[in-house]
């Protein structure tokens, strides 16, 4: 999801959610979700950028899925769609996780029907490091353990997603928060 201001000279900047989705599934869905809940200041757009410049841009469970080319390109891209002051998130599987070792002994059959040829787990640091060697201020972060395959694998299970958040926030506390599931990027041009 990228954010963006409309404004003229005649009136005032109007705020504009812009969601950017690969898979038209995925579109339909929030095209869907949106006129439900009656946002009208959203559009949806297949494909993988959105033109125009923004303020915020988000991008969930997306870096992963780029090649390492396209990985190492990505900042320099997203900064020219960056207004100055702008900010990216992204949340992201980190190679070092500890479930994704333990998902792949246990329930290998399993991971692979939620994982698509394409993704891979990456590493925090070297990614961050890309965001600021583009020129952000870049601060990276684990996620969690296991809320989020918690969430993947139960999505109307609240209260299990709720208590398993809670003791993911204790856990990454500790030593062991390098072997969380996902990792933020926040980087500010």
């Amino acid at each position: 999801m990228r954010h963006r201001r409309h404004g003229t000279a005649a009136g005032p900047a109007r705020r504009e959610v812009v969601g950017v989705d690969l898979s038209p599934a995925a579109i339909r869905q929030a095209r869907a979700d949106a006129a439900r809940l009656g946002i009208q200041n959203a559009r949806f757009e297949e494909g993988s950028r959105a033109e125009g410049t923004f303020d915020v841009a988000i991008a969930i469970f997306f870096l992963h899925h780029l090649s390492d080319a396209a990985l190492a390109a990505f900042p320099a891209q997203l900064r020219a769609a960056l207004r100055d002051g702008g900010v990216f998130y992204s949340l992201d599987p980190s190679r070092q996780r500890l479930s994704g070792r333990v998902g792949r002994l246990l329930i290998p059959s399993l991971m692979k029907r939620y994982q698509s040829a394409d993704e891979r787990e990456l590493e925090p640091s070297a990614t961050a490091q890309l965001f600021e060697a583009a020129g952000y201020r870049t601060e990276s972060l684990m996620y969690d353990f296991a809320s989020s395959p918690m969430a993947g694998l139960f999505p109307g299970w609240r209260s299990a997603y709720q208590a398993t958040r809670y003791l993911d926030n204790l856990l990454l506390k500790t030593p062991f928060r390098k072997l969380g599931s996902n990792f933020e990027i926040l980087a500010r041009t």
